[in-house]
């Protein structure tokens, strides 16, 4: 299951993680969130030892949202040290992410 990042988290669960993070910005009214979040989970189920996985609703948090930019929702970014070091932007398939997720571990 994915962790529920917030504006008021994010720093310590994501920006201080020895682990490589996914976070997965989007909203309750986002029909291309809904195909993506099942995803999301499930990643977080199969990598949570050598991963951290998350989800930020976008409503909610606007502070993290408006500091990486996410104009356009589902986004998912990939951080290693505390640094973005990748970005999908959109639904996609859940190899798509699994293969960028694989580069980080």
């Amino acid at each position: 299951m994915a962790l529920e990042f917030t504006d008021a988290n994010f720093e310590e669960l994501v920006l201080r993680s020895d682990k490589p993070v996914i976070v997965d910005f989007w909203a309750e009214w986002c029909g291309p969130c809904r195909m993506v979040g099942p995803i999301v989970n499930q990643l977080g189920e199969e990598y949570g030892e050598k991963a951290v996985v998350g989800k930020l609703n976008v409503d909610q948090n606007p502070g993290i949202t408006t500091k990486f930019g996410i104009r356009n929702i589902p986004t998912i970014l990939f951080f290693k040290g505390g640094e973005q070091v990748d970005k999908q932007v959109g639904a996609v398939p859940k190899q798509v992410l699994e293969g960028k997720l694989q580069k980080l571990i």
